[in-house]
Order: C-alpha cells, then structure tokens, then sequence
C-alpha cells in the first residue's frame, strides 16, 4: 500500500510544473450565468408547450367522441312516428345480437355480409330521418321510413333463418358421419 503512495506522489511531483494554473477572464463567469439563464428559460417553455400540447390533444378527442355520437332519436317527428322508430329500433337491434351470437367459422361469411348489407340500410334511413327533419312528416317520408325498417327486419329475419338451415344442415352432415 505504501508503495502505490509513493509512486502516486511520485507522478504528482512530476507533473507539478504542468499544471495550468491560469486564471479566467473576469467575462467568463458572467457569460456563463446568462448562458445557464437562457438554457433555463427554454426549458420553462418547452414545458408549457407540453401542457398545451396535451390540453389540445385532450380537446380534440373529446370533441372526437362527441361528435361520433349520433342521436337515435328523431327530433321532428311526432310521438307515433317516434313510437314507431323506437319499436322497431329495438326489434332490429334484437335480431342483430341474435345474429352476432351465432357467428361461426362456417357463417362468418354470412354474417359479414349481412352486416354490410345492415349499413347500406342504415345510411338509407339515415337520410330517410334527414328528410324528415327538412321537410316534416309526410306520408310518402313516413311510409319510406317504415318500409326501409320492415325490410331491415325481413333481411335479417331471412339471414338468421338461413344460418339456422345451414347449422341444421351441418348437424345432419356431421350425424351421418359419425
């Protein structure tokens, strides 16, 4: 231990006359100051552009979802017609679930284009309600309305009758196999 003492003491010595021992200009430590000044004053913006940031990010998905949300319900339609919409609404709403509960591999194909077919309706009743609401009820609007949901509702009655054939179909298959 001595030893490596000495021989650090020994390389201090050496080196002694090495040594920059010069002194900083009197400007130095002020421009350092104002330099670590500035560097901190961009940091402080950097963390309200952050904030803001954040905040608009946050405003724009709510404004997202809130403007996705369309409204079930009719706003210038009398009480039976909304009566009707409702009821039947929850009719083709019913056989929907109905439908999505037996997808399988074998049907998957069915009901993915039943459901395609579901949105092509959907946006004709879409704008079915727009003219309602533009023009008021009128019996050509109202009869539009309701022929457009007995059709939503006969096509799936139509899908969900031909996915049970199919499974009957397939269960009779598998029987006589087995």
């Amino acid at each position: 231990m001595k030893n490596e003492n000495e021989k650090l003491d020994q390389l201090f010595e050496n080196l002694e006359n090495q040594w920059d021992i010069q002194e900083m200009n009197s400007q130095h430590a002020n421009r350092f100051s104002e330099k670590l000044a500035l560097k901190k004053r961009k940091k402080n913006y950097s963390f309200i552009y952050a904030i803001a940031a954040s905040v608009v990010v946050v405003f724009g998905i709510t404004l997202f979802y809130t403007n996705n949300e369309k409204p079930k319900e009719l706003k210038f339609a009398s009480k039976e017609t909304k009566q009707t919409d409702s009821i039947f609404t929850v009719l083709i709403e019913h056989q929907l679930e109905q439908i999505k509960a037996k997808k399988s591999p074998e049907n998957e194909k069915i009901i993915s284009d039943a459901l395609q077919q579901m949105k092509a309706l959907d946006s004709d009743y879409e704008k079915i309600k727009h003219e309602l609401e533009v023009n008021g009820e009128s019996k050509p609007i109202i009869y539009a309305m309701i022929s457009n949901l007995q059709t939503r509702i006969s096509f799936l009655q139509n899908v969900l009758q031909h996915i049970e054939e199919t499974e009957k179909f397939k269960t009779l298959n598998d029987e006589k196999t087995i």
